[in-house]
């Protein structure tokens, strides 16, 4: 019964911006630290973003730090990923993921426990 929706994924030009969103449900939301993965076709999925239970800290990964902002609003159970600058090597599939016990470290997939089911992103020259 718990459930990561993502949503916002499209097509965006390079230099543009674009806003995912991952909205959960069936869970304490502000128990779980979360967060943003994505995978390319024939690649392996890989660690982008995480934020903490009340947003104050965060992890990203140094293909998009500076471009990428990952924030939370326990309010609503939303966490979101703001991409600017976006770059054709973002193209991907972008999951949200829920991490409650932290028996990982933040960018090892294994850790995480629950998962959403993913939404595109293409970015165009």
């Amino acid at each position: 019964q718990v459930q990561l929706v993502e949503a916002g994924g499209g097509l965006v030009q390079t230099g543009g911006s674009l806003r995912l969103s991952c909205a959960a449900s069936g869970l304490t939301f502000s128990s779980y630290s979360m967060g943003w993965f994505r995978q390319a076709p024939g690649k392996e999925r890989e660690f982008v973003a995480r934020i903490s239970w009340r947003g104050g800290t965060t992890y990203y990964a140094d293909s998009v730090k500076g471009r990428f902002t990952i924030s939370r609003d326990n309010a609503k159970n939303t966490v979101y990923l703001q991409m600017n600058s976006a770059k054709v090597e973002d193209t991907a599939v972008y999951y949200c993921a829920a991490d409650r016990w932290q028996r990982g470290t933040y960018y090892a997939i294994q850790g995480y426990d629950f998962w959403g089911q993913g939404t595109q992103v293409t970015v165009s020259s």
